[in-house]
């Protein structure tokens, strides 16, 4: 008669009784199905786990950002001692110009980073926005600044809705967008002089404080929990290609469409208050410059976390930086710059998933935590070592038993 195989891999021999062999086998069977059952309820607490509705850290994200001051006050001393009037109008007006339109790009990169799909057609995007004012320009403000900011919302829309449908990673999408930009970007062979009479240094003060509170208030509403896990649904946990539902939609192509017109905004600004041509490249600089700004004011590259501060001190510091390092006469390309504050960027989001995380629940507090609701509770079906069955006869090395074990 045939036996459980764990039995005849154990040695022992088959049950003379058949109610035991049948108790035997039933008894496997259910822990089978039981073992199953809890293998299938671990893995959906791994997949639910970073969602669970806990507050992350905020801790790294103030302690950084103080460190981000200090460096914006001490490139602000640098500056200072090297040209004190920088810091007086209308130098102050130019300054404060450049910081706006960074920050405008830093804005719509941090802003897509915290939804998952990182924008990296902003920088192009910027530099045909500056390409066309300058061409247009003479036509006003509004008329040389419609169009730009109507295509680049229908192709956000677009772009947007290819990652939804397809469920594609979003930088990858965003790179086929920014080689599409670029084509457009080097049409011209050489530099477009500015036509417009748009000043916007009129405006400094207004355009740079719209700026910081943008920042303020953006990073304020991350930190609230029900906002920041609905704007990061599409970071997922488990198997990265798994749908994440409808429920991304908006965000993703509501970031998508916000970054692309703050794009559109800060080329404007920097080709309005441009005193040189403006020359046609690639604007992927200025794509590394803001996503290395937006990691390194602690917004995750992974999605979702991010501080309240630290991108309005970033594009301080970094403002105060390029401004210095230009008076000084350093010869630094913008690609090696983007290089640094993008490597930079990634160890700042290394220390804010290290240490922005929620806490493990393994305070005193939880000791009497009611059990999750994925666990079992013992029941006498389960085998134990009280489980009334027959046991099968093993085998013995007693000499009186004879050389061949218990006599039957």
């Amino acid at each position: 008669m045939a036996y459980d195989e764990t039995a005849f891999r154990r040695g022992d021999e088959p049950p003379t009784d058949p109610a035991a062999y049948r108790a035997n086998s039933l008894a496997a069977a259910e822990q089978r199905r039981r073992a199953e059952e809890l293998d299938a309820a671990d893995a959906m607490a791994v997949e639910a786990a970073p969602d669970d509705g806990r507050r992350d850290r905020l801790g790294i994200h103030l302690g950084w950002e103080v460190v981000l001051l200090l460096a914006a006050g001490a490139f602000g001393f640098l500056l200072w001692r090297e040209n004190a009037n920088t810091f007086q109008r209308p130098a102050l007006d130019g300054l404060l110009i450049t910081g706006a339109a960074i920050g405008l790009l830093t804005l719509g990169a941090g802003l897509t980073l915290r939804a998952g799909v990182p924008n990296l057609a902003i920088g192009p995007i910027a530099l045909a926005a500056s390409l066309h004012y300058a061409e247009q320009g003479d036509l006003g403000l509004l008329r040389a600044g419609v169009p730009a900011l109507i295509i680049a919302t229908a192709g956000a829309l677009a772009v947007g809705l290819l990652i939804v449908v397809l469920h594609v990673p979003g930088w990858v999408a965003t790179l086929g967008a920014a080689l599409g930009v670029i084509v457009y970007d080097q049409l011209r062979v050489t530099p477009v002089a500015v036509q417009g009479t748009y000043d916007p240094t009129n405006q400094a003060f207004f355009l740079f404080g719209g700026f910081a509170l943008l920042a303020v208030l953006g990073g304020a509403l991350g930190t609230v929990t029900p906002v920041r896990r609905w704007l990061g649904g599409l970071r997922s946990p488990g198997d990265p290609a798994r749908r994440r539902g409808a429920v991304v939609a908006l965000p993703v192509i509501g970031t998508l469409v916000l970054s692309s017109i703050f794009a559109v905004g800060a080329g404007t600004l920097i080709a309005a208050q441009s005193k040189t041509p403006i020359v046609p490249g690639t604007g992927l600089e200025w794509t590394g410059i803001a996503l290395g700004l937006a990691l390194l004011a602690g917004t995750s590259a992974f999605g979702r976390r991010g501080g309240m501060f630290g991108t309005l001190f970033a594009v301080a510091a970094f403002t105060l930086y390029l401004d210095w390092s230009t008076r000084k006469g350093l010869d630094i390309a913008l690609f090696a710059t983007a290089a640094g504050v993008l490597g930079g960027g990634l160890v700042v989001t290394r220390l804010v998933e290290s240490f922005g995380r929620p806490l493990s629940p393994v305070s005193g507090d939880e000791w009497n935590a009611a059990p999750a609701a994925t666990a079992q509770n013992w029941t006498p079906d389960l085998e134990s070592w009280t489980t009334a069955t027959t046991p099968a006869a093993g085998r013995t090395d007693r000499w009186d038993d004879g050389p061949w074990g218990s006599a039957r």
